[in-house]
């Protein structure tokens, strides 16, 4: 289930109320301009969420709260820069400046604040892809989000005022000594801790930062000191605000794509990586990247040549190596991708998807023997591990090809086991148990197939010409429309027997149009010209 949309058409407290009644998995992005947050959802209850570049990192929300020191802090980040997949959170437990009880209600806050934030966001877009999960490494909650709609709703009311009085975070306010509160005046704890930095050097950002506060709460201590005349304001910081250094501002843009990227948000990723090879043109990774979303978007030709980019300036990686590789392949340049496969499997023999491809490669050349060579080292580096639906798809054709169709029948039985949702891999072990004599088998998987995903239309093609040689026209002509309504550009044949069906029936008009196509679609098919000449001669 893809759920998109822009949330001036739909606000994110409707979009969550919708995946929990679905009990939906998967992970729902927002941007918002240049803001990018998601959340992660496990049947409907939230799980994880973050807002990419926000600075209330658990470091320093740990500082706000005054549980571990500044130098404490600093520790944690060196031993950080030495083991870089570790978390600071984790560290911090590690050395024992934190209890892990602590971590985790400081954790659950900031998944919490996160979704409040993100209610603020009225513009933009969003984009739910199911099944997509956080990292392993992070901390996840269980959260009905009904649970929060409430808070989020006050919330949005307040921040709608605060707005007013506090429209950028680049104010500068300061105690007014002609209105300030005396002895008499009750404050709220939140206004007696951030009253002593209102001293008119520091921005709203500053005074958030030092506070030992949520952004929430500081703003509306902040608004409240305001409204009552205590506090004004005395200039902003943007004027004097020295630019952020380059290094930053890639940093954030290379952040955004990133995100945008893992959440499927491949236009937006592509925005923020241009952004970071237009202020570094020498970032290989801009280029890296830049190539990847060329590929999942079949864009071939312009992944090639950013990858070339990519290798150029960043060297010739593996990675880079193999997504070249799969471009050149989709060209049908496969010397060029047997060579950037060879070169990236000299560099990284344990890959294996370096090896499946290489061997898609040989299987596209019509060397099976090679490409079953590949493809069984591909196995033995996986050991244990599942084998990938390409790796199956990939092993059954070969097998096949080399002559030995019980061979690939086991294979192809085998995928279906191991990815038991897969309409592709069910299409294939149904070419291959007609291939055996097995009509009626092949038949049950391409309509499994269909039912798992009716969108593909080489099932509904495949089902038709099964049931168009068995003599059964009228379910065949069934599945050819079906399969022309996916995809008109099919292929002739489709047209063909379809016009074959409609002269069968004695509807001359249809199979008139259908052969029609044909001839369009190959003008040399001479079969249909033949046949639309018959038709013109007795007409």
């Amino acid at each position: 289930m893809a759920i998109k949309g822009s949330l001036k058409e739909a606000s994110l407290p409707d979009v969550l109320q919708l995946l929990a009644l679905g009990k939906k998995t998967g992970c729902l992005a927002v941007s918002d301009r240049q803001n990018f947050g998601y959340i992660f959802f496990n049947e409907g209850r939230i799980c994880y969420a973050s807002i990419v570049n926000r600075r209330d990192r658990i470091g320093d929300l740990l500082r706000k709260s005054q549980l571990v020191t500044n130098e404490q802090l600093d520790q944690a980040l060196r031993v950080q820069e030495v083991h870089r997949n570790r978390r600071i959170g984790g560290i911090l437990v590690e050395l024992g400046f934190v209890a892990q009880e602590q971590l985790d209600r400081l954790l659950l806050l900031q998944i919490e604040e996160s979704v409040y934030h993100l209610f603020t966001w009225t513009q933009g877009t969003f984009n739910f892809e199911a099944g997509v999960r956080p990292e392993q490494q992070v901390f996840l909650v269980s959260i009905n989000p009904e649970s929060l709609l409430l808070e989020g709703a006050r919330r949005v009311d307040e921040w709608s005022q605060i707005e007013k009085k506090i429209p950028s975070f680049d104010l500068i306010f300061a105690v007014d000594l002609a209105h300030s509160p005396d002895d008499e005046v009750e404050l709220s704890s939140a206004q007696h801790r951030i009253l002593p930095l209102l001293d008119g050097t520091r921005d709203v950002r500053q005074v958030i930062d030092e506070c030992s506060l949520i952004e929430f709460e500081a703003a509306t201590a902040l608004f409240g000191l305001i409204t009552a005349g205590y506090v004004r304001r005395v200039g902003t910081s943007a004027k004097v605000q020295v630019p952020r250094v380059n290094d930053t501002r890639v940093q954030e843009h290379q952040n955004l794509g990133i995100a945008f990227y893992r959440t499927g948000m491949l236009d937006e990723a592509q925005r923020e990586f241009r952004r970071v090879a237009d202020l570094r043109p020498k970032d290989g990774a801009a280029y890296f990247y830049l190539g990847l979303i060329g590929l999942k978007q079949a864009r071939w030709l312009e992944a090639v040549e950013v990858l070339q980019q990519a290798v150029e300036l960043g060297g010739r990686r593996p990675a880079a190596l193999h997504a070249m590789a799969v471009a050149y392949e989709q060209l049908g340049r496969l010397a060029d991708a047997e060579g950037a496969y060879a070169e990236a499997a000299g560099k990284s023999r344990d890959e294996p998807r370096v090896l499946i491809g290489w061997g898609v490669t040989a299987l596209k050349r019509n060397d099976p023997e090679v490409a079953l060579n590949r493809l069984q080292r591909a196995a033995e580096v996986l050991g244990d591990r599942v084998r990938p639906p390409t790796w199956y798809w990939a092993m059954a054709l070969a097998t096949a090809c080399h002559g030995d169709l019980v061979a690939a029948l086991q294979v192809a039985h085998g995928a279906v086991v191991a990815h038991p949702g897969s309409a592709p891999l069910r299409n294939n072990l149904a070419v291959l148990l007609e291939l055996s004599g097995d009509l009626a088998g092949a038949e049950m998987m391409l309509r499994t197939a269909l039912g798992e995903d009716p969108t593909l239309a080489q099932v509904s093609k495949n089902l038709g010409d099964l049931l168009y040689r068995a003599g059964r026209y009228d379910d065949a002509f069934e599945a050819y429309e079906r399969a022309a309504k996916l995809s008109p550009e099919l292929g002739d044949d489709v047209y063909f027997k379809m016009g074959n069906i409609a002269f069968k029936r004695r509807d001359k008009e249809r199979a008139r149009v259908c052969w029609k196509r044909v001839t369009e679609l190959n003008p040399g098919h001479q079969l249909a010209r033949t046949n639309l000449e018959t038709l013109d001669a007795t007409a």
